[in-house]
């Protein structure tokens, strides 16, 4: 097992979010969390990387730095154990977040500080990093963050991933405001980054939050929908879009306007 949820219950003032979400995600999986604006997708993707505490319930983690050791309860760790996790994951949020400054710092950053290696020594990850995301190094290492298009962008998200080499990648909408050309060239290298195996040897996982129907018609992922602050279905693809529900088949027919539909950052 590489992430499970047991009962995550999360509350924003009066508003409730998450009502006791259970779910166990197996290592090597593709797995797509969906659902309505204000699901609580996102939510739930922060409880996962221990950015959220939940008011109830608990998140159950693979410790990669002991392999072979039970799951570890997100709740008991000290940040310096938290840290210790996270060597281990690579996140990619949804506007990117990437740092002022050129290419290069962005991908040098963590290798330099968690890794202690040298700029000699991130060079050669770092332009084979920017080679599996489609970037040509030679032409973009040093441009500047800002000088870079949407798609390039979430290109060198994807590619600061790569550099540290993770066993577990989340994804907060990678191909929100993309178009579609982009959309399936972000596709592509997920399913790539994916099926190719850390130098740990550990199967990759990859967690993706997304409305993305071509994604999910392209990947075939186990697709997990939240409804009503809950787990409302968990299955493939085919039976996702063959099932019809009351809650489904509206969303199902509102994810093509959803994904195209901007950002909006107070959303959940």
């Amino acid at each position: 097992m590489e992430v499970t949820t047991e009962g995550l219950i999360k509350s924003f003032g009066t508003q409730a979010v998450l009502r006791g979400v259970s779910l166990t995600i197996r290592r090597g999986e593709l797995v797509a969390i969906v659902g309505g604006s204000g699901c609580g997708k996102t939510v739930l993707l922060k409880h996962m990387i221990g950015y959220l505490r939940p008011d109830a319930g608990r998140v159950l983690v693979a410790d990669h730095g002991h392999p072979g050791s039970p799951l570890t309860d997100l709740a008991t760790l000290s940040d310096r154990k938290m840290d210790g996790l996270r060597v281990h994951w690579g996140v990619v949020f949804q506007r990117n977040a990437l740092l002022t400054g050129d290419v290069f710092y962005n991908l040098a950053l963590w290798p330099r500080e968690i890794r202690d290696m040298t700029d000699e020594q991130i060079m050669p990850v770092a332009r084979q990093a920017l080679t599996d995301v489609g970037l040509d190094p030679d032409q973009v290492l040093r441009r500047s963050r800002d000088a870079l298009s949407g798609g390039m962008a979430k290109r060198l998200a994807i590619a600061r991933v790569l550099v540290m080499d993770p066993a577990l990648i989340f994804y907060d909408e990678p191909t929100a405001g993309l178009d579609p050309e982009m959309c399936n060239t972000i596709h592509d290298l997920i399913d790539a980054t994916h099926t190719r195996t850390p130098a740990s040897g550990i199967a990759r996982t990859s967690i993706v939050v997304t409305h993305d129907m071509q994604m999910l018609r392209r990947l075939a992922p186990r697709v997990v929908m939240l409804a009503e602050g809950t787990v409302y279905f968990d299955g493939t693809f085919e039976q996702f879009v063959a099932r019809d529900d009351p809650h489904i088949r509206p969303y199902v027919q509102q994810m093509e306007a959803l994904h195209a539909r901007p950002v909006d950052p107070a959303q959940i």
